[in-house]
């Protein structure tokens, strides 16, 4: 019974998952961004040679 309670006091007090899906979030949150970024700017870059194709 006492190698159960020290290894649930052990398993609570690792923050090694914690830390891994916090920096799982960061990393998703951070690839959204990056991929609305560049969506946008492939939209304003097809516009922009548009515009230049248009004027020659």
């Amino acid at each position: 019974m006492d190698k159960l309670i020290v290894r649930a006091l052990t398993f609570k007090a690792d923050r090694r998952a914690v830390t891994a899906l916090e920096y799982g979030i960061i990393a998703s949150i951070l690839g959204l961004v990056l991929v609305t970024i560049f969506g946008n700017f492939g939209k304003t870059l097809t516009t922009l040679f548009t515009n230049v194709s248009t004027a020659i």
